[in-house]
Parts: C-alpha cells; structure tokens; sequence
C-alpha cells in the first residue's frame, strides 16, 4: 500500500506535490519521493516521513508544471535507497512512473524483462517492472507528433501492460515534453481519483491521487475517479484525453475502508467515514443478537482508526462513548511499520491509559482489525492494567485468515492469527471475556449500501481466500510468502 499523485498546473506543481504527500503520509511512512520535469527530469527522495525529506532548498530544485510524487509502504521490493519511488527512464523521451499496487506475476516478468528484453533491472520492485514494460510499448508504437495520435501510442502501451500484468496497480506517469498520464488496474483493486481546478484565466489544473484527502486545501474540484481498466492523459497544452481500454469485475479493496484510508476521503464514490459508521451500526446489531444480556459500561476505541465505527456502535447500544486510550501522534501507524519487534514497541509508546475512564467498568474496545493480533493483546493488557472489571473485544473487520498479494502487509499465514487459531483461542490469546468479530456480509453491506459506486464486490481475498485476478493456488502463495520474507530478511 502506498501513496501517488501526479499534478499538471500552469505554474510549478512542486510545492502542491509536496502538500499532497503529506495528505498521504498515512499511506506510506518509509520512503518518499518526487519527480517533476520542465526540460528535463528533476528528482528528490528519501527514507522517512515526508516533512523529514524536502526542505527549501532541494524543493527549489524541483521545477516544472508536471510532476509525481509517492508515499512508500514496501509490500514487495527491498527497504534502501534504490527502491524508493517514483522510477524513471531515460528512454524513450524521459518517462517517470509511480505506482501503489503489487504484481503477482513479478518473478515471471522480471525474468522476461531481463531475459528476452534484455533490460537490466536495478531492484527488486514491482514498480520497475511496470516502467520497464510500460516504456518499452511506448517506444515500440512509434513517434506521434499530435496530442490525439500520442494518446492513441500511450493506449497501445498500457493495453500491453494490461495483457502482461497480474494484481493490482494504479500509476501515475510524467512524460517529459508530453504530460501526464493515469491508469488502474482492470479491477481497479487500488484507489485513483481525480480532480479539477479553474483558474481566474479559463485554464483548468489537473490531479491524480489514491485519495481525495488534499483536494480541498489545494481548491481541487473532485471529478470522480479513474475507472478500471481506464488511463487518461493530460498533455502540455491541457488538453484532456480517456479511454477505458479494458472492462472487468469491479472489486475495489475493502480494506481501504476499514483501515487504510483517511475517514475523509470519498473512495470509489463512497464516503469512507460513512461506511465506517455503519460498519459500527451492523456490529451493534450483532452484538445485540448475540449477547443480549451483556452490555458494557463504556465503549473505547483503539485509536484512531476505529474512533468512528466505536461513536456509531456506543450510539446504538447506548452506552457512553470514550476516548480511554490517548493516542501520541507522533508515533507512526504500527500495522505498516516493517518489523514486529518495532511494532510492539510503539504500541507501547503510542498509547496512554486514562485511568478514570476504565477502572472498575466493563469496557468494550472497539478495534479496525486484528491481523497478527500482538496489538490486540497488548491494548487488552494496558485496559486491564487499569483496573477493568471485564474487558470485550470488537472489531470492525472480520477475521484476516490469508496474505493479500495486491498491496497490503498481509504477507504470510504463518503471521496472520486468524489463520492458525479459531475465535475461541484468540479471544483466549488476547485475553478478554468476549470477542466479536464483523462478519462479512455486514462489512460488505457497510460498504455498499450508499453511494453510486458500481462495486461489483469488494475484493476480500484476505478474508474469504477469492483472488480476482485467478492465478494464485497452493504453489503462488508459497513463492509469493517466500518472495516477502526473502525481502524482509534482505535476501
């Protein structure tokens, strides 16, 4: 999972690139980089937090009216320097690339790429891969010279994409002396929205981005998002340009709604703090069915996820809605920090106790997900170490039982505690009196039920084992684990 956006303005978009990644550090807080171009290609990154990357004088550098910027969560690829996004390629024309996705088919087309095109790649990324695959069509097509025959080339080489790759992609591209370009995946597994800005003199600015989160700061108009299988390009002189070039299942991840996204970003046209409200409406319903005769004397979230499915299901039980854990916001999101050992330290450092607010209750923690469930066990112990009287575990996903291969750190089962013990032994693991888990029909009805979004249904493979893009048995999840903990483990 990481972050993108690509901006073409009528002045220097460095700066706006720069108040995007912050809008998307939630997405990505190892790495992050920019590429912008006039005549030629301009490039900063680095490891760590946006705000600890640029500063006034390597943002004086980055000049030109187009550019792309990414917010980096490994999922696939190695943790150095080298492999902070975007790429870029000097051939043909000077083409720069960001992507937020994962490609299951990487072994079998870095070996193509090196192998029969003899390109020579420099990481272990996924996202190379699709530079590489992506420059090298966009070569081939020929040399167009009008906007309209350029869009025709940029078509033929995504299309080309399209029938190579596996998995889930959304990419933002800077061509130098041509623009900008977006595409997604035929599934469109992974967020892309855009927007629009007019200017007092009648031209329009354009943005791409896996969340709308910096569209009203930035006074960008939401257009709604770029579909599956869909790319468009926006050319020097702005003119607009879209063809979807593929039509398949839609399937957008359903964790973006439950953890990743920020609750104010529409996604998909669907409002991701609103589904997450009824996410807490359908567990309270739940609740009420399955334990009528329990009640909790207050309802805490594990923040700050889970804050607005917690408010709906304390309103619907009525019971009193309270902040009993104090999150530092200066400690990172744990779920995709890259070790375990780091991540129960920072729960630890990230979360405080009010005591007043716990002791001698029965509390009702309210949690997005439990995936390996070390956090879960540790929030139960601080809430009991304040002198809970008991202590009831809800969360808002349902069990997490397979690795996602499309994006998310979800890498493999022998991590994933609802993979390897039943509800009864994690409600025991973790230590509470009771454990509820959302069950899929709900999440999913949670996230459909407003909006004219046209899902055809979510893609929860982590949840129910369906991969959409059909190619991952016993044998492709073994290589793909495999894969993850070799670059983990620096292999």
């Amino acid at each position: 999972m990481c972050g993108i956006v690509g901006i073409q303005a009528q002045s220097s978009v460095a700066s706006e690139l720069y108040d995007s990644l912050i809008h998307l550090q939630h997405r990505g807080q190892d790495a992050a980089g920019i590429i912008t171009y006039d005549f030629r290609m301009h490039k900063e990154k680095g490891l760590g937090l946006v705000r600890d990357i640029f500063n006034e004088n390597n943002m004086n550098l980055l000049s030109g009216n187009v550019g792309i910027g990414h917010t980096r969560y490994p999922t696939h690829g190695g943790f150095g320097h080298g492999e902070i996004q975007p790429f870029w390629t000097e051939v043909p024309y000077g083409v720069a690339l960001g992507h937020n996705g994962n490609l299951v088919n990487y072994k079998e087309l870095a070996e193509e790429i090196t192998g029969r095109e003899k390109r020579y790649l420099n990481t272990t990324s996924d996202t190379e891969v699709l530079l590489h695959m992506f420059a090298t069509a966009l070569g081939q097509n020929g040399s167009a010279k009008s906007d309209k025959a350029f869009f025709e080339q940029i078509c033929g080489a995504v299309k080309s994409v399209f029938d190579r790759t596996s998995g889930s992609f959304s990419v933002v591209a800077a061509i130098v002396g041509k623009g900008l370009i977006a595409f997604r995946d035929p599934h469109g597994i992974r967020p892309l929205s855009r927007g629009e800005r007019k200017s007092d003199n009648g031209s329009v600015d354009h943005i791409f981005s896996s969340e709308t989160t910096m569209f009203h700061s930035l006074e960008f108009e939401p257009k709604g998002n770029v579909e599956p299988g869909e790319v468009y390009y926006v050319s020097e002189s702005g003119k607009v340009f879209s063809k979807k070039l593929v039509s398949d299942e839609f399937t957008p991840c359903i964790f973006e709604y439950v953890y990743f996204s920020r609750p104010d970003t529409m996604m998909n046209d669907v409002s991701v703090y609103r589904s997450r409200l009824r996410m807490g409406q359908n567990l309270a319903k739940r609740w009420i069915e399955k334990h009528p005769d329990v009640l909790p004397d207050i309802v805490i979230p594990a923040p700050s996820t889970a804050n607005t499915a917690a408010l709906s299901l304390a309103y619907e039980l009525g019971v009193r809605y309270s902040e009993g854990l104090y999150k530092n916001p200066f400690i990172g999101r744990t779920f995709i920090m890259p070790g375990q050992a780091e991540r129960k330290k920072s729960i630890r450092h990230k979360l405080v106790p009010q005591e007043i607010e716990i002791r001698d209750k029965k509390v009702m923690i309210v949690d997005d997900s439990i995936v390996r469930g070390n956090t879960s066990r540790q929030i139960v112990r601080i809430v009991k170490g304040m002198g809970a009287k008991e202590v009831y575990f809800v969360t808002a996903c349902p069990p997490v039982k397979n690795p996602c291969f499309y994006g998310v750190d979800m890498p493999t089962r022998s991590e994933l505690i609802a993979a390897q013990k039943s509800v009864d032994e994690i409600r025991t693991y973790i230590g509470v009196d009771i454990l509820l888990y959302q069950e899929i029909p709900d999440l999913v009805e949670a996230v459909t039920r407003k909006g004219d979004h046209n899902i055809d249904r979510p893609c929860m493979a982590c949840l129910d084992g369906w991969y959409v893009s059909g190619n991952v048995d016993e044998e492709k999840m073994n290589e793909l684990e495999t894969m993850r903990l070799n670059d983990r483990n620096g292999e």
